[in-house]
């Protein structure tokens, strides 16, 4: 007897709501280790963060020599475009600046959550 197999294994997609951060800016209880390490250490939480993102790792120290934060800006613009999350430039220059360190925060929460596993086949695999 011999088996006909009619369907191949699929990959699992994870669903988000789509255009939402997964977490808010503030919601660094969610993860107590990682919001002690960015409000002692900001600066190495943040290009830890940066690398992980797939930037030059000492691309954030470029923010000490600023009040705006340009670098933190443009990072959370960028993994906001990654994952289609709807926001404005105005809400990211205004976090960016007055909650640095919630926003990195919330881009390594982010970025941790949405990560699908290496799936082997014609996907792309991160």
């Amino acid at each position: 007897m011999s088996w006909t197999v009619s369907t191949q294994p699929q990959a699992a997609i994870l669903s988000y709501e789509d255009g939402e951060w997964m977490s808010g800016i503030c919601d660094c209880w969610q993860d107590k280790r990682q919001c002690c390490f960015a409000c002692w250490c900001g600066p190495c939480f943040a290009c830890r963060t940066t690398k992980e993102f797939g930037e030059c790792l000492c691309l954030p120290l470029l923010d000490i020599f600023s009040c705006c934060h340009p670098v933190t800006m443009s990072v959370r613009l960028s993994v906001r475009r990654r994952y289609s999350i709807r926001g404005s430039l105005c809400t990211d220059c205004v976090f960016s600046t007055c909650c640095t360190s919630c926003v990195w925060c919330q881009l390594s929460r982010e970025m941790k959550r949405r990560e699908l596993p290496t799936v082997l086949g014609d996907i792309i695999s991160r």
